[in-house]
Order: C-alpha cells, then structure tokens, then sequence
C-alpha cells in the first residue's frame, strides 16, 4: 500500500508555483500591454513625421480626386434623373389629357346608340343632310383613331422614360456608394496625419508643414495686392487675358484654407482652385485633375507661360496654376494654405495649356 501513496507536497509548492505563474503574467502583460502603450515604438523624428505626412497627404489628395469625380457624376446623374422623372410627368399628364377626349368620344358613341349607317340613312328627314354629316363622322373616325395610335406610342415613351429612369437611380446610388468608399479614405488618412502633427512641437510643425512659406505675398487679396504679389513672384505678364484673369484670382486667393471637395469662393483643394480661377475668366474646366489634364494641349515644362496647368505626381493626383518663373500658386494640403511655390516641389508630371 505504502508504494501507492502520493508523496507529500510542501505547504508551499503549490501556491508558490501558482503565485510565480501569476507574476509571470503579470509582467508579460505589463511588458506587452502597459510597455506597449507607453512605447509603442521609437518617436519618429521630425523628418519621419513629414514623409508619413506627405505621403498621407498625397493619398488623401487622390482619394479627394476621386471623390470629386464621383460627386460630379453623381451631381449629373441626379440632374438627368430629375429631367426624366419631369419628362415623363409632363407626358402622363398629356396622356390622361387624350385619354379624357377618347372617353368623351366613347360616351358619346354608346349615348348615340350606334344605329348602323344604312338604317340612320333610311329614317332621315334629310338625306343630304346625312350624308354631309357621315363624312365628317368618317373624318371624326380617322381623327380618333389617329389619337389612340398616338396614346399607345404616348405610353410607350413613358414606359421608355421610366425605364431610363430606373437605370439612372441605380447608377446614382453606385456614385454615392463610391462618393461614401473615398470620404472614408480621405477622412482616415487626414486624421492619422492630424495626430503625427500633434505629437510635434508647435515650431517642429511649422516647419514640417511650411508654415512659414506662406508669408511672402499672402496678405493681399484686392487686385492692387494681388498684381503687387505678381510682381514678387517673378512671374511675368501672362500672354492671353483669360489667363491674366485666372492667374490674378488666384493671387486674391492666397492664404485661403485647404477644404477637400470645395471649389471657392473663400476655400479650396488643389483642382477646385484651378477650376475656379478659370470660372472666373470665363472658362469652363472639368472638376478633377485627371479630367483637368486633358482639357487643354498639353506642353512641355520648357514651353511653360503663366495661366498653364500644371500637374504632379504619377498619379496626376495635384495641379497647380504656373505663375512664371519656375513658380505656381498652388492648395497644398489641409495643412497649408493656398500658397506660391516653386514647380520643382513635387514630382513634376505634365503641363496643359486650356486658352
């Protein structure tokens, strides 16, 4: 029997073991919990956090590019399905118009009795009298069948219209999905950029941003400021006054905010202001940088005069207005205002000329 008994433990093995485990836990956990909260990686440097900002930025630029196009289409589906939507409302109202006339016709019919034409012809006090009135009958008949004719084909086109109109909400909602998938995307990567920024010191910041780039020519906003702003940048005059026009709105607009998606007056990204200064000069621009790119011929960074378009990136993701010189006035990012620098900033990726 005494070979079957379980040898005795020390009071303390047990719990001391257990206690041992615990504290291991404890302290992995610590290690990797409350360690990691706290270090959860070497603080980036300045120069670190501005190359996770800029690239936070340029992708952010190039979902907002695609938010914009999607916008607009989304805007001119809903103005083509409203147009169809009026359309067919205005043919339904025509249709239950000559419906009407055809069931008076009817009543009138059924209230006449319908007397076959031999036997009204042999009851007449007139006969001559009858006979005039048979053929505009016959005429009347011909004009009635003409008219159902026409309503078939009447509620053929609206059965077209409304089947147009279908097709033109089920498009609408696939933009809005989209316009939703890159709000999502633009709003992400700005807020992860909002808190690389806030680990900085304010003067840390301004210079990962280029806050202090802004100064030169940014107070002035009246046309007097604006040519004086014009004159220090180098540029010289532009060639076409549309596009003196364009490029002196631009320079009114100097120090305005970076907003994603909006095209003026008092904010802008980098297409909406492009779009806006030629607006301004009476020229009509496509909305986003990829559309942008093409509305115009393109030329060579050589060939580059003031009022061209010219555009960063392999992605074509951001344009600015060249001003001469080597210079543009620009919407950088939420972080920089709308600002004068120089072409060779970014990755230079085409130039486009549009008057």
């Amino acid at each position: 029997m005494a070979a079957h008994r379980r040898p005795r433990q020390h009071p303390f093995r047990g719990r001391t073991a257990r206690t041992a485990a615990l504290l291991a836990m404890a302290g992995a956990a610590t290690t990797t919990g409350f360690d990691g909260i706290a270090q959860a990686g070497p603080r980036l440097t300045p120069t670190q956090v501005k190359t996770e900002v800029d690239t936070l930025y340029r992708e952010a630029e190039s979902a907002t590019q695609k938010y914009d196009g999607a916008k607009e289409q989304a805007d001119a589906g809903e103005r083509r399905l409203t147009s169809l939507r009026d359309e067919a409302a205005r043919k339904t109202q025509k249709l239950n118009s000559a419906r009407d006339a055809l069931g008076t016709f009817a009543a009138a019919q059924y209230r006449s009795g319908d007397i076959a034409p031999a036997w009204q012809l042999a009851l007449s006090s007139d006969p001559n009298r009858y006979l005039d009135d048979a053929a505009l009958a016959e005429r009347a008949g011909d004009r009635q069948a003409a008219a159902v004719s026409q309503v078939r084909r009447q509620l053929q086109e609206i059965e077209r219209l409304r089947g147009a109109a279908r097709v033109e909400l089920k498009s609408l909602k696939s933009h809005q999905d989209e316009l939703r998938r890159q709000k999502a995307s633009v709003t992400g990567k700005l807020t992860e950029a909002r808190r690389l920024l806030a680990e900085l010191s304010p003067s840390q910041r301004d210079h990962v941003t280029g806050a202090d780039a802004t100064a030169p020519a940014a107070a002035s906003r009246s046309a007097d400021g604006a040519r004086q702003a014009l004159e220090q940048a180098g540029a010289v005059a532009a060639p076409d006054s549309r596009a003196a026009a364009a490029v002196a709105y631009a320079f009114a607009k100097l120090g305005s905010p970076y907003v994603w998606g909006a095209t003026g007056p008092h904010s802008f990204d980098c297409s909406g202001l492009v779009q806006a200064a030629y607006r301004a000069a009476g020229v009509s621009l496509p909305r986003t940088t990829y559309a942008q790119i093409d509305a115009g011929r393109r030329v060579s960074r050589s060939e580059l005069r003031p009022g061209d378009l010219v555009f960063f990136y392999s992605g074509v993701s951001h344009v600015g207005l060249y001003i001469g010189n080597g210079r543009m006035i620009h919407a950088p990012n939420p972080s920089a205002p709308v600002r004068v620098a120089p072409i060779d900033q970014m990755p230079f990726a085409g130039a486009t000329r549009v008057v």
